[in-house]
């Protein structure tokens, strides 16, 4: 079942597509969409989220929502899980643990999760599906404080985000991500459907919650044409930082 804020997002997205909100129009208020929809704010909140993180919408301190165009790409500007994005955009989506064990951190990963080397950790394999064909796989460390809680997940679980929110309250707040291409390993391609060495978009990401205190460092791998990432900057916020790689080959 579609979560109602997703259904709300639907409409207001297909009402921009028409262009019953115009480029540079702003959205109706969160109270008058709360009484439009019969919903919380907090529900109208959501689905605007939604909207912002596919380009759709942005804002200025204080200010209503504004149409930024008509198009949807998957943003950095906001921070969005692969489930949410893909039901944001009316795809079926699908995900599958393939691999989950307790180990010690490797000191790369203790950087990234403020631990030291050697606590412990969980690591999943995790295969994403859009609409039934694999398009990702999802290597991921979570730090040990919140391996409980994603050990009784189920292992299909499709938004992990969500279920770790419903379960422990637990609330993602930010994200710092780093995109390269990479080629295919033997476990990539044979899970992906893909030739060894094909090329990959790789997505690495670290999220915290809003303390700060780090959840997850995950490594993400996508099909060659499955999924394009879309950014929109402005002289006032531009959510994208171009860093130089180094010349060196992927694990």
């Amino acid at each position: 079942m579609v979560a109602r804020y997703a259904q709300i997002a639907g409409e207001l997205r297909d009402a921009i597509t028409r262009g019953e909100y115009a480029v540079g129009a702003q959205l109706p208020s969160e109270a008058e969409l709360a009484v439009r929809f019969a919903v919380s704010r907090g529900t109208i909140r959501q689905a605007v989220a939604v909207l912002g993180a596919e380009g759709l919408v942005g804002s200025r301190q204080g200010a209503r929502r504004i149409v930024l165009g008509r198009e949807r790409s998957q943003s950095f500007a906001e921070l969005h899980s692969f489930a949410q994005w893909a039901w944001s955009m009316g795809y079926e989506v699908g995900g599958r643990v393939l691999r989950q064990r307790r180990r010690a951190a490797s000191a790369a990963e203790a950087a990234r999760l403020a631990l030291r080397p050697g606590e412990p950790v969980l690591a999943v394999l995790r295969l994403r599906s859009l609409e039934g064909e694999p398009v990702m796989l999802e290597r991921t460390v979570y730090a040990g404080w919140i391996a409980p809680a994603v050990e009784r997940l189920d292992a299909d679980c499709a938004s992990v985000t969500q279920a770790l929110h419903e379960s422990v309250g637990l609330v993602f707040a930010y994200g710092e991500h780093l995109l390269d291409a990479v080629a295919a390993g033997s476990e990539d391609s044979r899970l992906l459907a893909v030739r060894r060495g094909g090329p990959l978009l790789r997505q690495r990401r670290v999220t915290t919650t809003p303390e700060g205190r780090p959840v997850e460092w995950s490594d993400d791998r996508y099909r060659a044409g499955s999924v394009a990432f879309g950014i929109r900057n402005s002289v006032d916020v531009n959510p994208l930082v171009r860093q130089v790689g180094e010349l060196r080959p992927s694990p």
